[in-house]
């Protein structure tokens, strides 16, 4: 263990750089999707309902299959992973986002109708602030679930973690199977932890209703 950080420790330094990237990337663009999703389709309850019900039909699919659609596409690339690990992220996000908002206290949004905010203002400045404690459930849940899933992306050539467990199953090598896995989880865990102080940083600066 020790000899092989000594004669890798830059490359595993790389390989934990490209899949924070590549997994953080892909985790902003589905915070972004889900909640304009939600804002369109906010009182389109059916349609919404579809939406989510698509996504977790996308979440079924095994990542390899998804790798083999795209890779006609957008090639053997962290295109293609950042891609798949948002589509991935998608339906627990929007599972999430969905329940927060629709456990708002309706007294809430009627007053903020009465005050004279326009749909716009209640959703950013109701709705979303009492929301936020499942958002970052929600967020959080995505974000472990990405950074697992992220490994498998090195078999399109995308980078990341996955090099070094592939290596391992490859060579036979307990070394770099078992810095991946460390490396996987330490980074999940760093990554929760700065969320978690976002999270209560956000949660303190938006105003309180309840």
């Amino acid at each position: 263990m020790l000899s092989y950080y000594q004669e890798n420790a830059d490359r595993m330094l790389q390989l934990t750089l490209e899949h924070a990237e590549m997994v953080l990337t892909a985790l902003l663009f589905s915070i972004i999707v889900a909640i304009v999703i939600i804002r369109i389709f906010l009182h389109q309850k059916k349609e919404l309902a579809g939406l989510t019900y698509f996504f977790s039909l996308l979440y079924s699919i095994p990542s390899y299959a998804f790798f083999v659609f795209l890779i006609p596409v957008t090639g053997l690339s962290k295109t293609s992973a950042i891609i798949v690990l948002a589509i991935y992220g998608e339906y627990v996000l929007l599972r999430n986002f969905i329940t927060g908002i629709n456990q708002v206290d309706p007294t809430y949004l009627e007053i903020a109708g009465g005050s004279g905010m326009s749909e716009s203002q209640i959703f950013t400045k109701v709705q979303l602030p009492l929301a936020m404690p499942a958002i970052f459930s929600g967020v959080r849940v995505a974000l472990s679930s990405m950074m697992a899933i992220g490994t498998i992306a090195s078999t399109i050539s995308a980078g990341g973690l996955g090099d070094l467990l592939f290596e391992g199953l490859q060579t036979g090598r307990v070394a770099p199977l078992l810095w991946g896995t460390l490396l996987t989880v330490g980074l999940t865990l760093i990554c929760l932890l700065v969320l978690k102080l976002l999270e209560n940083i956000v949660i303190g600066d938006w105003p309180q209703y309840a």
